[in-house]
Order: structure tokens, then C-alpha cells, then sequence
């Protein structure tokens, strides 16, 4: 059903000077604030102290590409270093594996379907409340640094955001060297020359602000998508690196045609492959250098640091490559939490499922904050402090029309639970229903067998459940 988000924005009124627009070749800008915090309905009962908010988010980080996780040659330490210090949810997933969706859900904690960003060329539309607009309202400093990503519309004008860093070079895709950037609307010639070390300083120099108020801090990266370009001194760290590992029919397809065209970049995909892995080695890096500034000031373990992908990515398994599709590796992605205020046993890994719309409410919820009651995701702080807490037990996948980069790809929407998942596709392709823990590589379509014939109307009748309750008509 449709839900009307709209929120009439609040009058503003002028504060102090940002630092980053200071350094940002001269360029000056208030920044706004929201009216007083702690408005009405918003921020529940909580003595505690309210902690600060760092969301990490990378773009096509699929949810095994970890050193922590055992990948064969690809080095993530600071990234380990959240995993063995925090939770790692082993079984989360997007909505929509597609950037402009996924990254409107994680902001709104809607589905695309409810939020209206249903491809990457829908434009956002204000009305969305955002968990740092409600953060702002409850008294939080904010900054959206990075990667926006949902060109329809162009960049936003987002409410209570303080501090918005962002580009729209390559239709939001920016560059990774050179890129010229917008600071709170103005644009800045870039100071550094690669891409992910220029959100990170800008990230540094807002958390190094002196502030009485707690911040949440949204930094988003362009890596690791396309066109794969690792930072000077780390060209070539992996050149030697085996590739042996990967599906056997993605190594087929590779040496069979010796090149493969992904996503706008012509060439070997083993050579591609280790590109990806360069720049996730300098996303890691930086990473890092965020840690190292919070624990320089005082402030690592007060601080809730949530790293995450926008969607996962196929590296030849069904003979496919990109996102967009419904089977694990394009919906998967990593989301670790670290916040030891919370968490009694650091270094777990939890097997409930979790989905990208679950980082609104949680947050919320960390920060003490209601959530608008029509918010679709489910907060997170439960799994995070009891590893025996109820998960969800199924989910709805959507994907609509994304012409012409994912023209290939019908639209399509599944249902995922603990054991199964069922696939309807609109058009050109026959459903599909897979075992997951008998063939979790999704191999074996059973959906015409007997023992498919039985189980399919089942999951039928759930994905028509969650589509009544979270879609559009």
C-alpha cells in the first residue's frame, strides 16, 4: 500500500561555520539547523549517553570479499578489525540489488516500491524522511559525505543535514581521480587526487570539529564500482594473485572469450578482478585512518560504526556479471556493527537475516528515537545484543525496469526465507525456487519438480503477503 512520508520541513535558523567548507579551497556556507532538538514525538526515554554515528557505505561490495571471511589473497584488516570488535551479520541483504534504490533504503528504511526510487533514473522525491533528518531533530550534528548516487533529480537538498559533500560528474558516479566535488550546493575543485582519500579527509575534518552534541556522520564511497581504478601505490598489489578460486563456470566464460564486458570496462575479468580487489584494499585504508581519529580523541567506543555494500556483485556464477539479478551474490552484502557499549560478545558472527532497510530504525534506536511507524525495516539492536534473539524468518527482493543497464534483466520479485527461495519474473523467464541449504549456489531449479510443485504455492502465497504489506499497488 501507498504511504504518505511527506514531512513539511522545519525553519532553519544560521549556526557556526563548518571547518570542511573553510578548507574547501575558501569556500564558505552556514550550515542550517533544524529548531530546537528533542522535539515532540521523536526522542523516547533514554538516560544513557547518546552515542556518535559513523555509516561506512561502499558501492558493489559483495558479502564475501573480507580477509576476515577467509578470501584467499584480498587484505581488509581495519575492516577484519570491525569484524572480530563487533557483529558481522553473515546473512544481509538488499531489497533491490541496484544502487539508487538500495542506497534510498538504507537512508529511508523503506522498500523501493514505498520510497518511489525504483531504478537508478527515478529521482528522489523530498518528501522522504531520512533517519538524519530525525537524528538532527534529536539534537545530532550531521554530514552526508560522498557518493549520492540517485541522479533523476540531481543532488538534494536534504533536511537536517549540516554538512553535504557530494558530486555529479558521470551522473552521480563521479571519478576516482580528479573529481570535482559540491560542498552544501557550491562547487570545490578536489584537494586530493584520489577519490576515496578525499571523502576520508573531509569525514576526518568533520570529526575533528569541537562540538557539545553528539554526530552522526554518513560517509559513502565510489568504490568499489566501475571503472576500477586503485590509488597509485596500490596498482598492481595483486597482479600476481591466483584466481583459481572463483566459480568454475565464471573461469570458463572468462578463458573461452578471453575478454568480458563489464559494466562500461572491456577486458580480462581475472584482470578486473584484482583491480576491484585494489580498490576495496584502499577503501579498507582509509577505513583505517577513520578508526585511528576516533581513538586519537577519545572516541572509538562511544561511537557506532556500521559498515555496509549497496548490493552484492556476480563474478561469473550463473554465467552472469554485475548486480540486478535475484540469487546470492548480487543480493548479499557485508553490514558489520561495532559499538562494544552494546554488544557482550564482539566477534560474533549472527546468522538472522537482516536487510538494508533495517539501518534506519536501528539507529534510531541506538540514538534513543522513535521511527515513524510506517518505516518497513526492523532495528537491528536486539540481534546486536543477544546473539540468541528472533530473526525474521522471510523477506521480499524486488526489481523494476532499469533501462538500458539493466535491460537485460526482466522485472522481477522473490521471497527469501531461512531455507528457500522463490523467484517470479514478470516476463521472458520462468519462475524459479531453489533449496538454498541443499544447493546454495542455486544451481538446481526445482520448481517443476514434485517436491517443488508442493512447496512453490507456499512461498507464492508469502511473497503475495509481503507484497500487500509493503508495496505499491
Amino acid at each position: 500500500m501507498k504511504r504518505d512520508m511527506r514531512m513539511t520541513p522545519e525553519d532553519t535558523r544560521p549556526i557556526s561555520r563548518r571547518q570542511a567548507l573553510a578548507a574547501a579551497a575558501g569556500v564558505a556556507a552556514m550550515a542550517l539547523a533544524n529548531r530546537p532538538p528533542f522535539g515532540e514525538g521523536f526522542l523516547s526515554a533514554a538516560p544513557r549517553k547518546r552515542p556518535n554515528i559513523i555509516f561506512i557505505l561502499t558501492d558493489d561490495h559483495r558479502y564475501d570479499m573480507l580477509g576476515a571471511l577467509g578470501h584467499p589473497f584480498l587484505k581488509t584488516p581495519n575492516m577484519d578489525r570491525l569484524v572480530r570488535e563487533g557483529v558481522l551479520f553473515s546473512n544481509a541483504f538488499v531489497t533491490t540489488s541496484l544502487c539508487s534504490p538500495s542506497r534510498a533504503s538504507f537512508l529511508t528504511g523503506r522498500y523501493a516500491s514505498s520510497h518511489g526510487v525504483i531504478n537508478n533514473f527515478t529521482p528522489w522525491s523530498d518528501g522522504n524522511v531520512t533517519f538524519m533528518e530525525l537524528l538532527k531533530k534529536a539534537g545530532y550534528d550531521t554530514a552526508f559525505i560522498g557518493k549520492w548516487h540517485m541522479p533523476g533529480g540531481g543532488l538534494p537538498k536534504l533536511r537536517g543535514v549540516d554538512l553535504f559533500v557530494s558530486f555529479t560528474k558521470k551522473d552521480g558516479q563521479g571519478d576516482y581521480y580528479d573529481c570535482p566535488l559540491f560542498v552544501n550546493h557550491q562547487p570545490v575543485p578536489n584537494r586530493k587526487e584520489y577519490i576515496t582519500e578525499e571523502l576520508t579527509d573531509y569525514a576526518l575534518d568533520f570529526i575533528r570539529e569541537r562540538r557539545d552534541k553528539p554526530f552522526c556522520l554518513y560517509l559513502s564511497h565510489k568504490a568499489v564500482h566501475h571503472d576500477w581504478k586503485p590509488p597509485r601505490h596500490l596498482k598492481g598489489l595483486y597482479k600476481n594473485a591466483k584466481i583459481d578460486f572463483l566459480a568454475p563456470e565464471s573461469d570458463k566464460w572468462n578463458t573461452w572469450s578471453g575478454n568480458n564486458w563489464l559494466e562500461g570496462s572491456m577486458g580480462s575479468m581475472h584482470g578486473i578482478y584484482r583491480r576491484y580487489c585494489e580498490c576495496l584494499s584502499s577503501v579498507d585504508e582509509q577505513l583505517g585512518r577513520v578508526l585511528e581519529q576516533l581513538d586519537g580523541m577519545g572516541l572509538l567506543d562511544d561511537t557506532v560504526i556500521v559498515y555496509a555494500g549497496d548490493n552484492g556483485y556476480l563474478w561469473g556464477e550463473h554465467r552472469l556479471y554485475a548486480k540486478h539479478w535475484p540469487y546470492e551474490e548480487s543480493m548479499r552484502i557485508p553490514v558489520i556493527v561495532r559499538y562494544p557499549r552494546l554488544i557482550p560478545d564482539p566477534g560474533r558472527k549472527a546468522e538472522q537475516m537482516v536487510l538494508n532497510i533495517d539501518l534506519f530504525p536501528t539507529l534510531l534506536d541506538l540514538a534513543g528515537v522513535r521511527a515513524p511507524g510506517a518505516v518497513d525495516g526492523e532495528s537491528m539492536v536486539p540481534l546486536l545484543k543477544n546473539k540468541k534473539a528472533a530473526g525474521r524468518k522471510s523477506f521480499m527482493y524486488e526489481l523494476f525496469k532499469d533501462f538500458p543497464f539493466g535491460g537485460r534483466v526482466p522485472p522481477h520479485r522473490a521471497v527469501r526465507t531461512e531455507r528457500y527461495k522463490y523467484i517470479e519474473w514478470e516476463a521472458c523467464r520462468a519462475n524459479e525456487l531453489y533449496d538454498l541449504r541443499e544447493d546454495p549456489r542455486e544451481r538446481a531449479n526445482i520448481i517443476g519438480t514434485p517436491r517443488g510443485k508442493d512447496i512453490a504455492p507456499r512461498l507464492k502465497k508469502e511473497l503475495n503477503r509481503l507484497r500487500a504489506r509493503y508495496a505499491a499497488p
